[in-house]
C-alpha cells in the first residue's frame, strides 16, 4: 500500500495560504449539495504571528470571480469587508512615449486599455487586420481597444461593469476586483475556518523534518510542537521557507530580461467620500519604471516599480511624489508614509518537490505589470485542488505536470511582460534603451514580433493548451502600442460584416455610457441591498 495523501499542511496564510485552503477544503472537504463536511482530507494551516503579509497585492483577474464562487464567498462580502472596487482593465499612460514626444505618426491618445473583455467577434474575424490596413497611414481617431471592444468606454467613463439587478459573479462587461489585500485574507481566512473545516495554529515553525526517504514527515512549532502531514503547501512568501531554504533548489533569476527589483509603496486616502474610483488599474511609465494607481473605496494604492540599477532610491522617490502632487492635495499628502520593498525577479527551478509544493512568493516573483501574482496563486491552487494526488506514487506523476505546465505560466508571463518594454519608443533613458536591446529580449519574444509584422497575434502563436494571457491580449498592448502589422490580404475577407461588427460596437459603446452607473454608485448600492446569490 501507498502511503495516502490524507493530511495537507499550508505553511503561510495570506492570499496564498487562505486561497489555496479554501480551494482544496470546498472540493475535498465541504459537501456544498449536503451543506456537510467530510473527512477525505484535512487541512491545517500554520501562520506565523511575528510574519506580517506584505499586503500589496491588490489586483486581481476576472477569474477571482470563479475562484470566490468556488469557494463559497459572497460577493457583496468583498464589497463590506475588503474595501474592494471593480477592475475591468490595465490603463497605460505614457509607455510608447516620453510625455511632450513629438511623434507625427504618433496617436492623439497618450494612453491606451488592455481590457478584460475579448475584441467583438475575436474568433471569427480578423479585425487587427483590417484596422491595421485602414490607419496604417494616418494618426488614428480611435486607440484599438476602442475600435474593438466595448468595454473601453466603461474603463474611459470609470463606469461599473453590472448594474444591481445583475446576480452576483455575473457581468455586462468582464471584470476583476481592486481590493485591500490584508483585509481580503482575513476573510478568506474567516470563511475557511467557519464555512469550510480548515484547521488553523497561530505558531512560529522553527524546524523542517524529514523521513527516510528524504519527503517531508513534519514540521516543529514554537507553540504546539510536531506537527505532521502528507503533503506540505509551502505558502511562506518570499522566503520560501520549504522549497527555497530546506530542499534549496535554485532559483532562476530573470534579472537581464525584466530589470525592476524594487518598488515604492503608499496608500492616499481620498479627501471626498464620493471620490470617484477607476475602472482600471493605471499604470504610467517613468524614467526607471513605472507607477500603479489602483482605486479602492475609501484609498488609492500608488506604487513606483524601479530598476535599482538605473535609478537611485532618492530620485525614484521623487518622480513618485511629483506623480502625487499632480493628483492630491497638501493635506492628503501631509501623513503619507512610503515603505520600500526589495525582490528578486525570477521563478524556482521545480515548484513542487517530493511532497512540498510552493504557491504565490515561495515560487517566484516577476513585477506587478499585469497583476500577474494573485492570478499565478489561483492557477497553482485550482491545479493542486484538482489533481490532489491519492498516494505519494501518483504524486510524482502530478508534481511533473504541475512543474511543466507552471514553467510554461512563467516563461509566457515574463515574455508578455517584456513586450510591453520592447515597444516602447522612449528614449529618454537608458532603462528604456536597455530594455529593447536584442540581449534582454527572450529569442522566442523576437521571432514573435518579427512574424507580427506580417500577420496579427492569433491562437497559433501559443503554444500552451491553457494559456495565462490569450492572443487577444497580445493584440491589446500591440496595436495600443500602435505597433504595424502588414498582413497579407487573404480573397475571402468578409469587409462588410467587419464593418457591421465594428459599428455595434461603436452602438454598445454609446448605449453603455447612458445605461451604466458609476463604480461608486453601484458599490453604495451593493454595500446597502447586498446581491442576489439566485
Amino acid at each position: 500500500m501507498q502511503s495516502e495523501i490524507k493530511k495537507i499542511i499550508i505553511v503561510g496564510g495570506g492570499s496564498a495560504g487562505w486561497l489555496t485552503a479554501g480551494l482544496i477544503a470546498a472540493k475535498h472537504i465541504k459537501n456544498s449539495a449536503a451543506n456537510t463536511l467530510t473527512n477525505s482530507v484535512s487541512i491545517t494551516v500554520i501562520e506565523s504571528p511575528n510574519i506580517p503579509t506584505i499586503g500589496v497585492g491588490e489586483g486581481t483577474w476576472p477569474s477571482m470571480r470563479e475562484t470566490l464562487k468556488t469557494i463559497g464567498i459572497n460577493e457583496a462580502d468583498l464589497f463590506t469587508q475588503c474595501d474592494a472596487s471593480f477592475k475591468q482593465a490595465s490603463k497605460f499612460v505614457h509607455w510608447e512615449n516620453a510625455p511632450g514626444t513629438c511623434d507625427i505618426n504618433h496617436s492623439a491618445a497618450s494612453a491606451y486599455f488592455h481590457p478584460f473583455s475579448l475584441p467583438s467577434g475575436t474568433t471569427k474575424l480578423d479585425l487587427a487586420s483590417y484596422i491595421g490596413e485602414q490607419y496604417s497611414n494616418s494618426s488614428q481617431a480611435q486607440t484599438f481597444a476602442q475600435h474593438v471592444c466595448f468595454q473601453s468606454v466603461l474603463c474611459e467613463q470609470n463606469l461599473a461593469p453590472k448594474q444591481i439587478t445583475h446576480k452576483a459573479y455575473d457581468y455586462v462587461a468582464n471584470y476583476g476586483y481592486h481590493l485591500n489585500a490584508t483585509k481580503f485574507a482575513q476573510l478568506l481566512k474567516d470563511h475557511c475556518l467557519n464555512k469550510l473545516g480548515v484547521e488553523y495554529l497561530s505558531s512560529h515553525i522553527t524546524q523542517i523534518n524529514n523521513d527516510v526517504e528524504g519527503d517531508i514527515a513534519s514540521v516543529t512549532t514554537d507553540s504546539v510542537g510536531i506537527v505532521a502531514g502528507d503533503l506540505f503547501i509551502d505558502c511562506s512568501g518570499a522566503q520560501s521557507l520549504l522549497l527555497a531554504k530546506h530542499y534549496q533548489i535554485p532559483f532562476c533569476s530573470k534579472k537581464s530580461v525584466l530589470f525592476n527589483d524594487s518598488a515604492l509603496a503608499v496608500q492616499i486616502p481620498y479627501d471626498d467620500d464620493d471620490a470617484v474610483i477607476a475602472s482600471s488599474t493605471v499604470s504610467t511609465a517613468q524614467t526607471a519604471g513605472w507607477i500603479w494607481d489602483i482605486g479602492l473605496q475609501s484609498r488609492r494604492g500608488v506604487g513606483h516599480v524601479y530598476s535599482s540599477q538605473h535609478i537611485t532610491d532618492e530620485k525614484a522617490e521623487e518622480e513618485l511624489i511629483e506623480y502625487i502632487k499632480s493628483s492630491t492635495s497638501a493635506k492628503q499628502r501631509q501623513s503619507l508614509s512610503i515603505r520600500k520593498l526589495s525582490f528578486e525577479p525570477g521563478y524556482y527551478e521545480k515548484f513542487w518537490h517530493r511532497n512540498c509544493v510552493a504557491v504565490g512568493m515561495s515560487a517566484g516573483f516577476i513585477e506587478p505589470l499585469e497583476a500577474s501574482a494573485l492570478a499565478m496563486i489561483e492557477q497553482a491552487a485550482k491545479m493542486i485542488s484538482e489533481q490532489l494526488p491519492a498516494n505519494k506514487q501518483t504524486m510524482k506523476i502530478t508534481a511533473k505536470r504541475f512543474n511543466e505546465k507552471f514553467s510554461q505560466h512563467w516563461q509566457q508571463i515574463i515574455e508578455f511582460l517584456k513586450l510591453h518594454y520592447v515597444l516602447s519608443k522612449r528614449e529618454d533613458s537608458s532603462y528604456w534603451l536597455a530594455n529593447k536591446e536584442s540581449s534582454s529580449i527572450p529569442q522566442s519574444l523576437h521571432e514573435m514580433l518579427e512574424l507580427w509584422q506580417f500577420q496579427t497575434p492569433s491562437s497559433y502563436d501559443i503554444t500552451q493548451s491553457t494559456p495565462l494571457f490569450p492572443a487577444a491580449s497580445y493584440q491589446y498592448v500591440l496595436y495600443g502600442m500602435n505597433f504595424k502589422t502588414q498582413p497579407i490580404r487573404t480573397a475571402n475577407r468578409d469587409t462588410k460584416a467587419i464593418q457591421r461588427l465594428l459599428l455595434d460596437v461603436q452602438n454598445k459603446r454609446q448605449h453603455l455610457a447612458k445605461a451604466m452607473g458609476s463604480n461608486r454608485e453601484l458599490i453604495n448600492k451593493i454595500k446597502q441591498f447586498g446581491l442576489s446569490q439566485i
